[in-house]
């Protein structure tokens, strides 16, 4: 099966559950610089899969998927 949206790759749909969960999880955090960090981050996950994906190169997927991990490392 070919992928023709990144929008039908998993990754980008579970990291689009994980930025909606940060958003309601940190919805009244009062530490906003921290509540600004971690919710930027989370969606950062799903943007850098949507670029990368954009990029129409695997190499450059690639590279976006690792951008999207470390992302994914500072939300966890």
């Amino acid at each position: 099966m070919r992928i023709e949206r990144f929008e039908d790759i998993i990754a980008w749909q579970k990291a689009k559950e994980l930025a909606v969960k940060i958003y309601r999880l940190f919805e009244t955090s009062k530490d906003y610089s921290f509540k600004d960090q971690i919710q930027r981050a989370s969606v950062s996950v799903m943007n850098n899969i949507a670029e990368g994906f954009e990029r129409k190169t695997n190499n450059e997927f690639k590279q976006f998927l690792f951008i999207a991990k470390g992302s994914c490392g500072e939300v966890r």
